[in-house]
C-alpha cells in the first residue's frame, strides 16, 4: 500500500489525488490521507506564479509534517485576469515523492461578470459562487465549473485529469530520469 499525503483537508482535493492515482496505477493500491498545511500564498491566488507558488509551497510543508509517505501532492485552484472583465479559473498540482517531482496545469474557464466583480470586491471564488448561486461551501463540492457546467464537469473532475498529467515522471521514469 502506498501513501499519498494531499496538502489539505478539501474532500474534493483529496479524492481527486486518489482518483488520479488510481487512474495512473491501476495495480497499485493507495491510501490518500488529507492535511491542513498553510499555501504561503493569498487566500485567493492570481495569476499562474502565485497559484503554482501555493502548489509547491504546500507540497514542501507536507513533507516536513508527513515524511513517512511515498507521494505528497499539492493542489492550488487560482484565477487570471485577462483584463478588467476576463478572469480565468485554473488550479497547479504539484507531486512529490523521495526522488521526483511531477507538476500540471489544469484547463482553464472563464468565469461570468457577476463573480469576478464580487472577487474584485475583496471574495474568494467560492465564497463568490456560493452568494451567485445560493448555496453553501461550493468549493468543498463542485466549485465554479461543477455549478457553471450545471454538474458536467465537478471540482473533482476538473482536478483528476492534471493529477495525471502531474503523474507521468512517476510512470515513464526512464524518460524523466534526474
Amino acid at each position: 500500500m502506498k501513501k499519498i499525503i494531499i496538502a489539505s483537508k478539501n474532500p474534493v482535493k483529496i479524492q481527486a489525488a486518489l482518483n488520479g492515482f488510481q487512474e495512473m496505477f491501476p495495480k497499485v493500491l493507495f491510501e490518500a490521507k488529507g492535511i491542513a498545511v498553510p499555501s504561503g500564498v493569498s487566500d485567493q491566488p492570481m495569476g499562474s506564479e502565485e497559484t503554482f507558488q501555493g502548489a509547491w509551497n504546500r507540497v514542501n510543508v507536507a513533507r516536513e509534517v508527513q515524511p513517512n509517505a511515498d507521494f505528497w501532492i499539492g493542489i492550488e485552484g487560482g484565477n487570471i485576469r485577462h483584463d478588467e472583465d476576463e478572469m480565468e479559473v485554473m488550479a497547479w498540482i504539484v507531486v512529490a515523492s523521495k526522488d521526483r517531482i511531477g507538476k500540471a496545469r489544469t484547463a482553464g474557464f472563464f468565469l461570468p461578470k457577476k463573480i469576478i466583480d464580487l472577487i474584485n470586491q475583496g471574495y474568494e471564488l467560492g465564497d463568490a459562487d456560493d452568494l451567485v448561486f445560493g448555496v453553501n461551501n461550493s468549493k468543498s463540492t463542485l466549485g465554479s465549473g461543477g455549478l457553471l457546467t450545471e454538474g458536467v464537469i465537478d471540482r473533482t473532475r476538473f482536478y483528476v485529469q492534471a493529477v495525471i498529467f502531474a503523474l507521468i515522471p512517476f510512470k515513464q521514469t526512464a524518460l524523466y530520469q534526474s
